[in-house]
């Protein structure tokens, strides 16, 4: 059940998006210039926050979306529109949500209760990480660390902007893009970016 401020923070949504379209804010993509990974993705593993620990080596040879999310913020309805999206692509695009209290304290849940919201509300099917900080600061989720390290996924430094950063890798393991959290998954930019890598 949603609380009276993510019912608020639902309604409030497509404004917000609207206003940062008009703005420019939390609109940044970034495009791998060509570089390869220095070190695979595919070593590491997920622990979820159902105590489950998923290996990313099971999804060599389709697209992986990786999210860092949050229950209790304004882009929070994204979780629909990342289930629509992996459910229109079938086996070919794997999303895995990575749940983190670094932006405004906007995920305090527990993993259980984390998963529960995304169940109850969302209907959600992807796996769920294990919440833990996905800045780049002490404890730093591995799969983040990754993305966010040139000396590992070969180009990107950028860590997420905000909760609902989304980072695409190809079918190869390989880093090519980012997208701020008011770049939605119906957005023509991840879309294309989907088809073309």
């Amino acid at each position: 059940m949603l609380t009276a401020r993510q019912r608020l923070m639902k309604f409030l949504y497509p404004a917000y998006l609207l206003f940062n379209r008009l703005t420019g804010r939390h609109r940044t993509v970034l495009r791998n210039p060509g570089a390869r990974p220095q070190r695979s993705l595919y070593d590491l593993e997920v622990p979820l926050g159902n105590g489950r620990v998923l290996p990313l080596s099971e999804f060599k040879g389709r697209k992986l979306l990786l999210v860092n999310t949050a229950s209790d913020c304004i882009y929070t309805d994204q979780y629909k529109e990342l289930q629509e999206l992996m459910a229109h692509y079938g086996d070919g695009l794997v999303v895995i949500a990575f749940p983190s209290n670094d932006f405004k304290e906007q995920e305090k849940g527990s993993d259980a209760d984390i998963v529960g919201f995304c169940q109850l509300n969302y209907g959600i099917t992807f796996p769920v990480a294990h919440k833990a900080p996905v800045a780049c600061i002490e404890g730093q989720q591995p799969v983040f660390r990754w993305l966010t390290d040139k000396k590992l996924n070969g180009w990107n430094t950028k860590s997420p902007s905000w909760n609902f950063s989304k980072y695409l890798v190809n079918e190869e393991g390989i880093l090519t893009h980012y997208f701020d959290p008011a770049i939605t998954p119906a957005h023509h930019e991840l879309i294309r970016a989907i088809h073309h890598g």
